[in-house]
């Protein structure tokens, strides 16, 4: 496995977070391992495989389902944790043609106009100018070439983001396209594509420190779909549990409002309300260890009561399962506040992190 390079500055600023038992040396290291594997929304396969060898090494139990790689410890129903595996990257649809891999004709049926990232889409489609992106076999993984963008935009009649590449043209359709991306440490912040790779680096780290009940790994959470695969799992099992707790990294304007709390929990979402025992656990848990936090719905009401064209609460993984269940399955979301969301620039502090990891730690 690769290992961070030695960063003195950033090992005198958090020394009580590299010398404590979190590990936070060898969660980056994982993490930093991770990004580089590629994982486009949709083609997912070749990241499966990458993170099954990783959890086969702590010895927990595995399960692969279309959609869905479960691993569980030996106190399987204690605590669930959801993570999304798919990341953002760029489909090959025709001769020279590539698409948002989340928003091509095949996904359109599940967009309604609310999601976070429809509402972001226009306001992204400028950022990936000069971006470095590279192809690789849907399945295998295996590399096939690289190239860089030159232009994108959003096409009206096709209500998707249309990349323009300086090369690449010889792919077929089908071929997933991703971020060139690497791991990025500075000022006591990480950067990289984190959404949600960042989520799967914590729930392994935890498995490699003693936890023991499940996570659930779903794939196309970007296309609105992850949370099919985890309901199909719950029902094979004929299992419910009001104490499911999804993790996710979350989007804010500027570094400086991300900066005001460490963790970011929901009462409800677009679809309804989470289970109040388990954020009002999380919430004591927080104020217990001296963790900031702050709920997203709140924070997007108090924005909408000066907006004319109100902003989306979210229709997140746990939302959509409490909906479809009638409140069956349920629990709460932890996520990490992030700036540059859905780029390779998404930012988070380490503070953010080693909070993350505190409370899942304290909490199972």
């Amino acid at each position: 496995m690769s290992t961070i390079p030695e960063q003195p500055s950033m090992r005198a600023q958090f020394s009580d977070a590299f010398d404590s038992p979190l590990d936070i040396e060898g969660f980056l290291s994982t993490l930093q391992m991770l990004i580089r594997e590629p994982a486009v929304v949709g083609t997912e396969d070749s990241f499966f495989r990458t993170l099954r060898r990783e959890l086969e090494e702590v010895g927990v139990q595995i399960q692969h389902y279309q959609g869905v790689l479960v691993a569980k410890g030996k106190d399987p129903d204690r605590l669930i944790l959801s993570a999304h595996i798919d990341r953002h990257g760029l489909l090959c649809t025709g001769p020279n043609e590539f698409q948002y891999a989340a928003f091509i004709a095949g996904n359109q049926s599940e967009q309604t106009g609310e999601s976070v990232s429809e509402q972001l889409m226009e306001s992204i489609a400028d950022r990936f100018c000069g971006q470095r992106v590279q192809a690789h076999l849907p399945y295998t993984g295996t590399y096939q070439g690289q190239a860089s963008i030159t232009r994108s935009y959003v096409c009206p009649e096709r209500r998707n983001l249309i990349f323009e590449l300086d090369g690449l043209d010889f792919l077929h359709p089908g071929t997933p396209i991703s971020f060139l991306d690497r791991l990025r440490i500075e000022e006591g912040c990480l950067s990289a594509q984190l959404d949600n790779v960042l989520s799967v680096a914590i729930i392994i780290h935890l498995f490699r420190h003693g936890f023991q009940g499940t996570a659930l790994f779903t794939a196309q959470e970007e296309a609105g779909r992850s949370w099919r695969y985890a309901l199909a799992w719950f029902q094979r099992q004929q299992f419910w549990t009001d104490r499911l707790i999804v993790l996710d990294t979350s989007p804010y304007p500027s570094r400086a409002t991300a900066e005001k709390q460490d963790v970011v929990l929901r009462r409800k979402d677009a679809n309804g309300a989470f289970a109040e025992p388990l954020t009002n656990e999380l919430v004591t848990l927080c104020e217990s260890l001296g963790v900031r936090y702050s709920f997203k719905d709140l924070y997007v009401e108090m924005l909408n009561a000066s907006r004319d064209k109100p902003l989306s609460l979210g229709r997140t993984e746990l939302g959509r399962l409490v909906a479809a269940t009638d409140g069956k399955i349920n629990g709460a979301t932890l996520q990490i506040p992030t700036t540059g969301y859905h780029t390779t620039n998404e930012t988070t502090t380490l503070q953010s992190v080693t909070s993350t990891l505190k409370l899942l730690m304290a909490l199972a």
